[in-house]
């Protein structure tokens, strides 16, 4: 087995393969050239849009050469596989405003410079470029005559949408995705197309195609749809998806997401989500009990690292081991994510319940009566048991509220004015 498909298939990047053997050994012949796409539908990526980018890393390292395409093409009709409704559509502005954050994002973990020594530089690369000035007759003429309706419609991603309402626009995705496959291969001479396991259908439908056109031999390769033990889709909290920008989701919450992991997770997310070499991901393997606490912190530390920063990640470090080990009063709070509230407002007193609705510890007053009921509420070192509390400016401590929420989670709410 090649070595590069030697360290996915262990790492646990690896589900299927249109032909695993022919691939590694045209990699043990040489650099192979792979891409793999994301849509730029938002200003930031979440943590399940980075699996397949930890493993372009790996095969960078390997000595691969890495294409990263963004999809402002493609961005413009929006992918149906794994959707059960049809994606806003957004303007070439809102795209190439998303573009460009996605790809200071992806430079966490992927080298686009060239700086590291041995590393072939990866390129980026945007299929509006060849998608825009397309000619539809033209391309229907030379590229829709490849595709059958009948097998379209056999791949799972579209007998999903059926159910719900699959429009013309959707239709074409597969098309064009596969027409990215074509490019690349003809100008960068790319045999690989790598990607979610979603992605099977549109993958092995542009290895058909640029067969067909140019008669290559190019290949496909997907990735598992990450879950967490307990079966939930993985990157979900209460709030929404992790997403990797600091401004939506704080370096401090990044760190206690990882850090408060199910015991069953930590090692295959160490694997997936950190460059730890294996043989100290299988040291940490052996630790039982409470033990397997100090492998929940190396992963979130070290993810946290590689997205936000050494410096971030010392920080939300520190404040996640001081608001475990110490209480309230003696915790070191900057870390810690924050909203303001005006002096005037708390002097009139706010309601339990309007107050940690406020923050990211519950998403509404629902929640938040539920954790006050429940007992998990507290505001310095003040349970909070009344849903009729009224919190005023006794509850003040250094101008500000310590919120928490159970043993582990914090908010601060600071005093303006």
């Amino acid at each position: 087995m090649n070595k590069g498909l030697d360290v996915l298939i262990k790492r646990g990047f690896f589900k299927q393969c249109t032909d695993l053997e022919a691939l590694s050994r045209k990699m043990d012949e040489g650099p192979v050239t792979f891409y793999i796409g994301v849509d730029p539908t938002g200003p930031s990526l979440h943590v399940g849009h980075m699996v397949p980018f930890f493993a372009m890393h790996h095969l960078q390292e390997a000595g691969h050469n890495a294409i990263a395409l963004v999809g402002g093409g493609t961005s413009m009709i929006g992918d149906p596989s794994g959707k059960t409704e049809m994606r806003k559509m957004l303007t070439v502005e809102q795209i190439a405003y998303n573009a460009e954050c996605i790809k200071k994002q992806l430079s966490t973990v992927v080298d686009f410079s060239g700086t590291v020594p041995g590393v072939t530089r990866a390129r980026m690369v945007n299929n509006y470029d060849w998608l825009g000035p397309l000619n539809y007759l033209e391309f229907l003429r030379d590229v829709g005559k490849h595709f059958s309706v009948n097998r379209m419609l056999s791949f799972e991603s579209y007998k999903m949408r059926m159910e719900t309402g699959l429009s013309f626009i959707e239709f074409n995705y597969q098309l064009l995705q596969s027409y990215d496959f074509l490019t690349l291969y003809r100008d960068y001479g790319c045999t690989l197309q790598m990607g979610g396991d979603d992605q099977w259908g549109n993958i092995v439908a542009g290895i058909e195609l640029t067969r067909r056109m140019e008669g290559a031999e190019v290949y496909g390769l997907t990735f598992p749809l990450v879950t967490r033990s307990d079966g939930k889709k993985m990157g979900k909290t209460e709030k929404g998806a992790v997403f990797l920008d600091p401004e939506v989701f704080s370096p401090y919450e990044f760190f206690q997401y990882w850090r408060n992991v199910a015991d069953a997770d930590v090692i295959p997310f160490l694997k997936l989500f950190t460059f730890l070499p294996l043989e100290e991901i299988a040291e940490l393997e052996k630790l039982e009990g409470q033990e397997v606490n100090r492998a929940k912190e190396v992963l979130a530390y070290e993810y946290t690292r590689i997205v936000h920063g050494e410096e971030e990640a010392e920080k939300a470090k520190e404040a996640a081991q001081a608001a475990f080990n110490a209480g309230a009063a003696a915790l070191d709070t900057s870390a810690i994510p924050s909203i303001d509230i005006a002096r005037k407002e708390l002097d009139q007193g706010v309601g339990v319940l309007d107050l940690f609705a406020r923050t990211a510890l519950c998403g509404s007053r629902g929640e938040a009566r539920r954790l006050v009921t429940q007992g998990g509420a507290m505001i310095g070192e003040t349970k909070i048991t009344d849903i009729e509390a009224v919190i005023g400016p006794d509850f003040v401590v250094d101008g500000e509220l310590l919120l928490r929420a159970g043993k582990k989670r914090y908010f601060r709410v600071v005093v303006t004015g």
